[in-house]
């Protein structure tokens, strides 16, 4: 006799057998994200410890260092020395100074940044490679090399003490355009180039229409770098500008005496000057990452 074929399997054998088994969510399974959340909020805490310090040195009087027990409570100060640094030095017109510095030299940096990249990225030109290296090379030239020079330039320019001697040297920067080379390299296809070629738009109206919208995201950030960069510089603005027109972190500076420097009237005048900062980041945080989250999206 011919041996009987296995019989079919019922259909809570079939489901037994084709259906995977459910791991049983257990209570272990959360311990990975609390762990990143104690995390992050350890960073946060340590980030934020600087300008608690800060504003409970900034709101007391000047013997608040020398007490034998530090303060953990602000105390009622901080108004009456923000307006003592306001009078004391030229706060109004320093701040102005900064955003017009600040804001001019970020655009600048965005743009011209964005188009050098561009054209490392995705145009084909003889000694790019030799030019980027050599771009790239110059970030590790420290900006003490060049002062002595730079300020001989802008004396016979006949431009100290002006604020354009402050713009013009950093109209752009070699990690502006390393960092935009590195992204439009790999955010935008040649395929894409191409097309844009074929349908008759010229070389700039392509780097307008395709590789600028598709910068938006890494241009967005070097902007924000840029700018705290530019906001907090004090070294080339102290030797170029004078006390007449100086930037914020210039005019904070003549806070601090020859032998004895009140530390409450100079954190009280640094916090001030974070303010517009923390206002940048909040207002435009939001911002900065959709347009990081979208280029990390690849289409």
């Amino acid at each position: 006799m011919s041996a009987q074929p296995p019989a079919a399997p019922t259909g809570l054998q079939v489901g037994a057998v084709e259906r995977p088994r459910r791991r049983s969510s257990g209570a272990g399974q959360g311990r990975p994200g609390k762990l990143v959340y104690g995390l992050l909020a350890a960073v946060l805490l340590g980030s934020m410890f600087p300008l608690w310090w800060s504003f409970l040195v900034a709101s007391h009087d000047s013997t608040v260092l020398s007490r034998q027990t530090f303060p953990i409570l602000p105390g009622g100060n901080f108004l009456q020395n923000a307006a003592t640094v306001i009078d004391t030095v030229e706060f109004w017109r320093a701040t102005r100074n900064s955003i017009v510095v600040s804001t001019v030299v970020s655009a600048s940096v965005v743009f011209f940044a964005t188009l050098a990249g561009y054209a490392f990225a995705k145009l084909r030109f003889r000694g790019s490679r030799p030019l980027l290296v050599f771009v790239i090379a110059t970030m590790a030239v420290p900006t003490q090399l060049g002062v002595v020079p730079l300020y001989q330039v802008m004396a016979k320019l006949g431009w100290t003490g002006e604020l354009v001697a402050v713009i013009v040297p950093g109209l752009v920067t070699a990690f502006g355009v390393f960092w935009m080379t590195q992204y439009l390299s790999q955010a935008v296809p040649d395929e894409l180039i191409e097309a844009a070629r074929v349908d008759g738009c010229s070389m700039l109206r392509t780097f307008w229409h395709v590789g600028l919208v598709a910068a938006r995201p890494a241009a967005a950030m070097l902007g924000l770098f840029t700018f705290v960069a530019t906001w907090t510089n004090f070294f080339w603005p102290f030797i170029i500008l004078g006390p007449q027109d100086p930037t914020l972190p210039v005019a904070l500076q003549q806070l601090q005496a020859a032998h004895w420097v009140d530390y409450s009237l100079v954190l009280a005048g640094a916090l001030l000057a974070t303010i517009p900062l923390l206002i940048l980041f909040v207002v435009a945080g939001r911002q900065l990452v959709s347009g990081i989250m979208q280029g990390a999206v690849k289409q």
